[in-house]
């Protein structure tokens, strides 16, 4: 038998070491609360790295299945070590692959965005289609550690401030975008919940 605790603290100690960003333990509560409150059954992950929130989701209710999608190999291949460790290969998929060239046919509950912060908006529009007629996507890091509200020109980086300004642009999207009502919670590094509604 596994020792759970144990072994989510190693995986935590691998993504500090080998500075692999994994979800705030905030976030994490906020979104395994939520499954259990919403009674979430399939989900859909944009963003494995090494697969600690698909675990962390899996391990909420034994009815629960993953569908994960990483195209980095290296924390591809740490994933499916990981998920083996769980004994959770059952209930969680992974697909080694860039997420705008996997194309899916099933509907999901939740639709969790946890990718590269300059494609979110492409990506809630590659796989919304997937999304189940009461499903929720939930996108993180939507504060990227706190630049998103800072001043441009107060961001030395130009690769950060051209991230800030995407990200700016994916909040706007969300906003403005009739289809779905988007709700934002300032927890961990920022999340956003948006639900389809009703067709006219």
């Amino acid at each position: 038998m596994v020792d759970v605790v144990e072994e989510i603290k190693k995986i935590k100690i691998y993504a500090r070491e080998n500075n692999v960003p994994i979800i705030e333990d905030d976030s994490l509560q906020f979104l395994t609360t939520y499954i259990l409150k919403n009674r979430v059954k399939k989900v859909l992950e944009i963003g494995t790295a090494i697969g600690y929130s698909a675990i962390m989701m899996a391990l909420t209710d034994k009815d629960i299945s993953v569908v994960t999608i990483e195209r980095d190999k290296d924390r591809y291949f740490e994933a499916i070590k990981n998920i083996k460790k769980f004994g959770l290969e059952d209930r969680i998929t992974l697909v080694y692959n860039d997420c705008f060239e996997v194309n899916l046919n099933e509907k999901f509950d939740l639709i969790f965005i946890d990718a590269a912060k300059s494609k979110n908006k492409q990506i809630f529009e590659h796989f919304e289609g997937n999304l189940s007629s009461n499903g929720k996507i939930i996108t993180d890091n939507l504060n990227f550690h706190g630049c998103v509200k800072k001043d441009l020109d107060k961001i030395e980086s130009k690769n950060v401030r051209g991230l800030v300004i995407k990200i700016r642009d994916y909040i706007e999207f969300l906003k403005n975008n009739p289809r779905y009502t988007t709700t934002f919670y300032e927890i961990g590094d920022g999340l956003s919940v948006s639900e389809r509604n009703e067709l006219i």
